[in-house]
């Protein structure tokens, strides 16, 4: 799915507005150029970064409530879905953390948060402080177990905790979840057929 087919869709269904869609379109320029430097995002998928990278974001804004409190992203990366996300909130007292160890990836982010002048900080290393948000979302962090450890371990309760995941998604639930039980579900998502969202409630 191109450029005009997937903003089409984060205006229909999303309610991106027009003013968000402006600053993704800042944002994918960014990303595209500091690729040709630094590795922030597979080189071939710099094709499809607005189905692949910009749509798979954005479709977890049906399962925030941006009215308050916040949301940390972990292992941010380039900015996904952290970025996507901050820049679809338009509430001031709603706050998105990015939490990202390279200092190469903070750098971006951190221009980024100021340039599109974003509700957003840049933080490195999740195990510093408690992580305090209503919200914990990833992408490309760290196995399933790992990010379930950080939840019952370093973040304040309650929280959900919204991941992206491939077609395991079910496999690593029940590997994950085997001594411990949490309540949760699989969401399809809205880019790939095999894809999952997993939403667990802490």
């Amino acid at each position: 799915m191109q450029e005009p087919n997937v903003i089409k869709l984060l205006k229909s269904d999303l309610k991106f507005s027009d003013e968000s869609i402006g600053k993704l379109k800042i944002f994918v320029k960014n990303v595209i150029d500091a690729n040709k430097e630094h590795n922030l995002i597979s080189k071939n998928t710099e094709i499809d970064i607005w189905h692949r990278h910009i749509l798979d974001s954005a479709q977890l804004v049906k399962f925030i409530n941006f009215k308050r409190g916040s949301l940390s992203d972990l292992g941010s990366g380039a900015g996904f879905p952290g970025i996507v996300l901050a820049i679809f909130n338009t509430n001031s007292v709603f706050h998105v953390k990015l939490y990202e160890k390279s200092p190469v990836k903070s750098a971006f982010l951190k221009r980024i948060v100021n340039e599109l002048d974003l509700n957003a900080k840049v933080l490195n290393n999740i195990y510093d402080n408690n992580i305090e948000s209503e919200y914990i979302v990833c992408r490309a962090f760290k196995k399933l177990d790992r990010i379930i450890q950080v939840s019952r371990e370093i973040a304040n309760k309650p929280h959900k905790l919204i991941i992206l995941k491939g077609q395991n998604a079910q496999e690593e639930v029940n590997s994950a979840f085997k001594n411990i039980k949490y309540p949760y579900k699989l969401e399809k998502s809205i880019t790939n057929n095999d894809s999952k969202i997993l939403i667990v409630d802490f």
